[in-house]
């Protein structure tokens, strides 16, 4: 059975699969949120080092996972190799995903 291409002409496999080998290598920025604080522009001017800033997260919260600052998921945050990584624990319902892009 040949490729059928829908009407945005997008390919579509013989199964209605989505060809998406077209988008695989489109960079995307993805952000972990520890957290987020609001400061009056007094108290950022005095912020130097050494400085603490309260944020909202709580210990224990799964962390906001943003990709182009849409959230997709929440994860926790962990160490491997010596490095900062996160661990997915879920995805954001599709229906969400597209609900945040309006």
């Amino acid at each position: 059975m040949d490729d059928a291409v829908n009407e945005n002409g997008a390919s579509r496999g013989g199964k209605d699969q989505l060809d998406l080998s077209l988008l695989m290598d489109v960079p995307l920025q993805v952000t972990v949120e520890l957290g987020r604080a609001r400061l009056t522009i007094e108290n950022l001017l005095r912020l130097n080092q050494g400085s603490v800033v309260e944020l909202n997260q709580l210990i224990g919260e799964p962390l906001n996972i943003l990709v182009n600052n849409k959230l997709m998921a929440h994860g926790e945050a962990v160490v491997v190799k010596d490095k900062f990584a996160i661990r997915i624990l879920d995805v954001v319902s599709p229906e969400r995903r597209i609900e945040s892009l309006r």
